[in-house]
């Protein structure tokens, strides 16, 4: 049981980086971003690229695969910021300008989640691609009976690192304050001299970036495909509604506890391919039993 208990918090992890961009975005706009799975799959992409190009024919030693790692996590992660911050400018941005209804949001967010998905299948091709491996796959730590590879870890530390930046970002920043005052009421905002704009095109990037990063990690742990995403962003945005969607500590608790409760179960039940039907049904549960999640809202303004 061990081997998916490890399997399961690591795979919440990921989940959790994309399950932040949720989180901020409703937090500041009281709106799902539906094209946030096309975020991931770009990120993805961009990742892809990078290793490709620059592992093919070449043989690395392990501290320069690990910069190549790191180069990988800055590509993927402003790719991913790019395309938020563009979405939110033509999807988004027109809408809040003419006051348009909630549901306006909703269908102009799917209409550009159509538009990249079909966009990248048809320029990229539509056959899933292996993502080359710039960490070593030999290095295993057994703790608990559960095995715990180099790739475990980089995602532990990269997840750790980013939610710490996004959290102090928030908490202490200039921006963050902006954040936190366009959550709360965007037009006292405004009137207190806050670019609501700039701030909500920064929330987007911020959620992107981390998307991206999430997508690059997926890539590696299967393969790159132009569908990819939207399996892993539902999943995502569970994690957030079982955290507390709006608040960014529920994004990393919900995303890791979520990975358990969908991997753990695997162990007892001998039935592969379950975890999205388990990972759906804490989805019906928590919005029937506690919508607000297991910490509750902090970012956004209040009902």
């Amino acid at each position: 049981m061990a081997s998916f208990f490890v399997l399961g918090i690591f795979t919440g992890l990921i989940y959790s980086m994309v399950a932040l961009g949720y989180t901020l975005v409703y937090g500041v706009l009281r709106l799902i971003n539906f094209a946030h799975s096309e975020v991931l799959m770009t990120g993805a992409f961009a990742g892809y690229f990078f290793l490709h190009y620059s592992m093919t024919g070449t043989s690395f030693s392990t501290p320069f695969r690990f910069l190549l790692l790191i180069g990988a996590i800055a590509v993927s992660g402003i790719v991913g910021a790019v395309l938020a911050v563009v979405i939110e400018r033509f999807a988004y941005r027109p809408l809040r300008r003419r006051n348009a209804p909630k549901l306006t949001y909703l269908i102009s967010a799917i209409g550009a989640s159509y538009f990249i998905l079909n966009f990248v299948g048809k320029e990229f091709g539509r056959d899933p691609t292996a993502t080359p491996q710039p960490i070593t796959q030999n290095f295993n730590v057994t703790i608990f009976g559960g095995q715990i590879s180099a790739f475990d870890i980089s995602v532990l530390v990269v997840t750790l690192i980013l939610f710490f930046i996004t959290n102090t970002l928030v908490s202490h920043s200039k921006i963050g304050r902006s954040i936190r005052a366009v959550a709360q009421d965007s037009e006292t905002a405004s009137l207190m001299g806050v670019d609501v704009n700039t701030t909500i095109a920064s929330t987007f990037a911020i959620g992107g970036f981390m998307g991206g990063v999430a997508g690059l990690f997926i890539g590696m742990s299967a393969q790159v495909s132009y569908n990819m995403g939207f399996t892993p962003a539902l999943l995502a945005f569970t994690a957030a509604v079982l955290g507390g969607i709006g608040n960014i500590k529920g994004a990393l608790i919900g995303g890791v506890v979520l990975g358990i409760l969908m991997y753990v179960p695997i162990y007892w039940i001998h039935q592969p391919f379950y975890e999205p039907v388990i990972g759906f049904g804490v989805l019906v549960l928590v919005l029937l039993f506690r919508p607000t999640g297991l910490l509750g809202e902090a970012l956004g303004r209040s009902a």
